[in-house]
């Protein structure tokens, strides 16, 4: 049986473009002109390139194994619109890959609008820019499905107003896995919140800055295994939860937790008051090994052991 790292892998690998699949383009002058046309005419397998420009458009995406692609990061935006009173890009499929885009201003009645609403098994979001929306992803229940993020930026995300949105929330999934990407100033809500039976935040920079008014940089309400290795993280001083900056079974623990591994991680408390780098909340000992604190900051709350 694969290791949930090693099924990741063999996950994202579905999601490569079958023979004789399509190419769809979008762009002035081209056969599609806004990316919700694409959507509706896309067929399994099929790959949609976005060209630059501001599009004033949203999408529902209900194909499987399909690659969605900006031609520019940051040059091919989404902006203000939501479909189904969820999210810029609602995709429903499964072993879907988006790439390239800035997603951005994503605001719905209920609070929960977000860039992406994942709704399918499987969907990779690579060099994607969320910026200034209630959730940077949210995904629905999958307990099969697994959702991987990497080399992403998730800035002014987040919103408490109504029920509390976040950068990324995941829900119940066999696997979140965030690698390399950037979160600066999300507001109210949590960086990261994840309800996944196996959460992996890896080689990424989380910072509240100057401006940020998140609670905790990483929230594990209901337990599960853990991994958050090599990271850069900051503590804000206008943060709006100073008693952490890691959370694990806040909620109540409602599933297996086999692990526990905080490595390698530099943390850095830029408020003047003190916090708890980690509080664990589970019967699973945490593991704290190598990393580094400044400012007022007590390692760990709860079961575990420390060493360098």
């Amino acid at each position: 049986m694969l290791s949930p790292s090693k099924m990741a892998g063999a996950a994202m690998l579905l999601i490569a473009l079958p023979a004789g699949a399509r190419t769809l383009e979008v762009g002035p002058g081209r056969q599609y002109t806004q990316p919700s046309q694409a959507a509706a005419a896309a067929r399994d397998g099929d790959r949609i390139v976005i060209d630059p420009g501001q599009y004033f458009d949203c999408a529902v995406w209900q194909q499987n194994n399909i690659s969605i692609e900006g031609v520019s990061i940051r040059d091919t935006v989404l902006t203000d619109k939501t479909c189904q009173g969820k999210a810029i890009f609602v995709i429903s499929g499964s072993n879907v890959s988006v790439r390239n885009l800035t997603l951005t201003r994503a605001r719905v009645p209920d609070g929960n609008g977000a860039g992406i609403r994942s709704e399918g098994r499987n969907l990779l979001v690579e060099r994607v820019r969320f910026i200034d929306n209630q959730n940077g992803i949210l995904a629905a229940d999958q307990p099969q499905g697994m959702l991987n993020v990497r080399d992403s930026e998730f800035v002014r995300n987040g919103s408490c107003e109504q029920a509390c949105a976040h950068g990324i929330y995941a829900n119940r999934l066999a696997l979140l896995r965030v690698e390399r990407s950037v979160f600066r100033e999300t507001r109210e809500g949590h960086h990261i919140k994840s309800r996944a039976l196996r959460t992996e935040v890896v080689n990424c920079d989380i910072a509240d800055g100057p401006n940020g008014t998140a609670s905790y940089l990483i929230d594990i309400p209901n337990g599960g295994s853990v991994i958050v290795q090599n990271n850069r993280l900051e503590k804000g001083p206008k943060t709006e939860n100073r008693s952490a900056a890691i959370s694990i079974g806040g909620e109540g623990v409602d599933r297996p937790t086999p692990e526990i591994r905080i490595e390698g991680n530099q943390f850095n408390l830029t408020g003047s008051y003190s916090t708890v780098f980690v509080t664990n909340l589970v019967a699973t000992p945490a593991v704290l090994r190598g990393n580094e604190l400044r400012g007022q900051v007590r390692p760990l709350r709860g079961d575990g052991t420390l060493s360098r």
